[in-house]
């Protein structure tokens, strides 16, 4: 005889996104009526971010090998149209900030400088450092979560067991599926991990302390959204020639939402995975796309360098022309894309575009700490966008290459079913 499933019953294995919002409710409201009953459950947070950034290094290296070893003979991954996509979105995010900063001038409340913090000297160092990462140590790759360099290994595993027997090859397959068992087992526990998060954020800030930064956080945050909701879905329509919003919103629902509260790149890299694989897309596409776009898809973080920057210039009275503020956003993208090889992130990239106008490096470590006064939603926000994105492109391309496959004989981007 059936029984009816409990209402605890159906609500686990329901929605992850309704689960998700009722633990980012319960967490607003634990921390609006306990305080020190929000820190107590800090803790599922931390568990949970700390179990994606653990899983996700060793998930990028499996797949990455396994898909390449077992990729068929004349098959295309479609990354290059995906490679375009991300380089076009950071600097239209780069440029859009640049409009908006126009449009909306801000000016800062300067505050001291962030001690011990040591920023990259020219574009060159950012670069520097990034060809470094490439040829790191894989065991160190793996343990820093240095997805470049995992990324290297991974291909260079990936192209040296392609002509192995097909016994290895199985063992690969084997490793990458149980890898992926054990990612949904940890999505499936998202909803407590951000009901620590949020409790934790509001019991911890509370938010009062970035509203004196209200205008310039609305400049940021207007910036994102007309990239997330303007800008990223015209690109996509003009890759898939369809209404783009169903696959935009979905990615901003199902990724960016994780991606918000964790703050995190690299922790987001599993769930990304997991919706790819949802979307049917093509293992051997999704699993280098999406790390290389942890790497380099980085819109929301050119968007913070840009905005920062022209905020910094107008607060010192610097007139900004036409041309210097394109060549702001060329930098802003370039230096964007190396944000996750210097330490500190986005922010403290600002004083190497600070420099286009000639701001001394003590001013603009000082446009740094303003960042990390607004660094809750700022980062947040700007995780998500890029986190997001990095599905959104992937899907668009495969979804070009089975349009035009439809058309010519041209490379599979989805399982057969």
């Amino acid at each position: 005889m059936n029984q009816t499933p409990s209402f605890f019953a159906r609500l686990a294995n329901g929605s992850l996104v309704l689960q998700i919002l009722l633990g980012i409710v319960a967490g607003v409201l634990l921390a609006s009526v306990s305080s020190s009953g929000a820190q107590s459950v800090a803790f599922l947070g931390s568990l949970f971010v700390g179990a994606l950034k653990a899983i996700a290094p060793i998930l990028v290296f499996i797949l990455v090998a396994a898909s390449i070893a077992n990729q068929k003979k004349n098959s295309q991954t479609n990354m290059r149209p995906i490679v375009m996509l991300y380089l076009l979105g950071t600097f239209a995010a780069a440029l859009t900030a640049v409009v908006l900063s126009f449009v909306f001038p801000t000016e800062l409340v300067l505050v001291a400088g962030v001690e011990g913090s040591s920023p990259p000297q020219g574009i060159g160092e950012v670069i520097n450092t990034l060809l470094f990462k490439l040829v790191d140590n894989p065991v160190n790759a793996v343990m820093t979560g240095n997805y470049i360099g995992i990324l290297a290994w991974g291909v260079g595993l990936g192209v040296t067991l392609h002509h192995a027997n097909d016994s290895t090859k199985q063992v690969l397959t084997d490793l990458s599926h149980g890898i992926s068992q054990m990612v949904r087992f940890v999505i499936r526990l998202a909803p407590i991990g951000i009901f620590g998060l949020v409790a934790a954020t509001f019991a911890e800030t509370g938010f009062s302390a970035i509203a004196g930064y209200a205008k310039l956080l609305s400049v940021l945050l207007g910036a994102m959204l007309v990239i997330a909701l303007v800008v990223n879905p015209l690109i996509v329509f003009v890759k898939i020639k369809r209404n783009p919003y169903p696959l935009v919103l979905r990615c901003l629902r199902e990724s960016g939402v994780t991606a918000f509260f964790t703050r995190s790149s690299a922790a987001n890299i599993p769930v990304n995975m997991a919706l790819c694989e949802k979307l049917s897309l093509h293992e051997d596409t999704y699993s280098v796309s999406i790390p290389l776009g942890a790497t380099i898809n980085m819109g929301g973080a050119a968007i913070t360098i840009t905005v920062l920057t022209l905020a910094a210039a107008h607060t010192l009275g610097i007139e900004v022309d036409l041309l210097t503020a394109l060549l702001l956003s060329v930098v802003a993208a370039v230096s964007a894309c190396g944000a996750s090889g210097v330490a500190g992130g986005s922010l403290l990239l600002i004083p190497l575009a600070c420099s286009l106008f000639g701001i001394s490096n003590d001013v603009a470590m000082q446009v740094v700490a303003v960042g990390f006064i607004i660094g809750v939603i700022q980062d947040a926000a700007e995780t998500a966008l890029n986190s997001s994105t990095d599905v959104l492109f992937t899907a668009a391309a495969c979804e070009a290459a089975e349009r035009q496959a439809s058309l010519s004989v041209a490379p599979q981007c989805r399982d057969s079913v």
